[in-house]
C-alpha cells in the first residue's frame, strides 16, 4: 500500500485538527488524538468526494488576484450600498451567460465563487457541457462589459496562477 493512501490529505488533516482544538478551546492530550482521528478519517472518507486542486504555477500572481478580488469586493460594497440606499426604480437586474475557458472543475468552482463574493453579482449556474456560466447582477449597463470583466479580471489569471489541464 502507497504511504499517500493512508494520509491522502496531510494539510487537510492537521487543518481539522486544529479546527478541532479551537472548537473545543483545549490542548488536552485526548482532545488532540481525536481531533487527529477526525483529522485522518474525514478526508479518508470524503477522498471521491474531493476535486483535485490543480498545481499552482505562479504565486505571486495568486498573491495579487487575491488584493484584485478583495479591492473588487470592497468597491462592489460601496456600488451596492449606494443602489440599495438610492432608488429602486434605477435598478436594471440581468441574467448573463458568460462563455468559460475553463475546464478544471475546481478552477470553475473557484471562478463561482470569486463571481459571487463580488457583491451585486451571484453564478446561478453552470451548463451541462461547462461551457457557460449564468450570471445574475444587480445593475447592468452592458452585458458585454460584464463578461469582459469575468474573463479580464477573473477567469484568466486563474488560466495563468494554475495549470489547467481538462478534467
Amino acid at each position: 500500500m502507497k504511504p499517500w493512501r493512508l494520509l491522502p490529505h496531510p494539510l487537510l488533516t492537521m487543518l481539522l485538527t486544529i479546527a478541532w482544538l479551537l472548537l473545543n478551546n483545549t490542548l488536552s492530550l485526548g482532545q488532540l488524538l481525536l481531533g487527529l482521528l477526525l483529522g485522518w478519517g474525514i478526508p479518508l472518507l470524503c477522498r471521491d468526494f474531493l476535486l483535485r486542486t490543480p498545481r499552482l504555477r505562479r504565486p505571486g500572481l495568486l498573491l495579487r488576484y487575491m488584493l484584485v478580488v478583495l479591492y473588487d469586493i470592497v468597491v462592489a460594497n460601496l456600488h451596492v450600498a449606494r443602489l440599495v440606499l438610492g432608488r429602486p426604480e434605477v435598478l436594471r437586474p440581468a441574467f448573463i451567460e458568460v462563455p468559460i475557458d475553463i475546464e478544471d472543475e475546481f478552477l470553475l468552482t473557484l471562478l463561482a465563487c470569486v463571481v459571487s463574493l463580488t457583491p451585486g453579482t451571484v453564478s446561478s449556474g453552470l451548463s451541462g457541457d461547462r461551457k457557460t456560466l449564468l450570471l445574475h447582477s444587480l445593475d447592468v449597463d452592458d452585458q458585454d462589459e460584464v463578461i469582459r470583466q469575468v474573463k479580464t479580471r477573473y477567469e484568466a489569471p486563474l488560466k495563468e496562477i494554475f495549470e489547467c489541464s481538462p478534467t
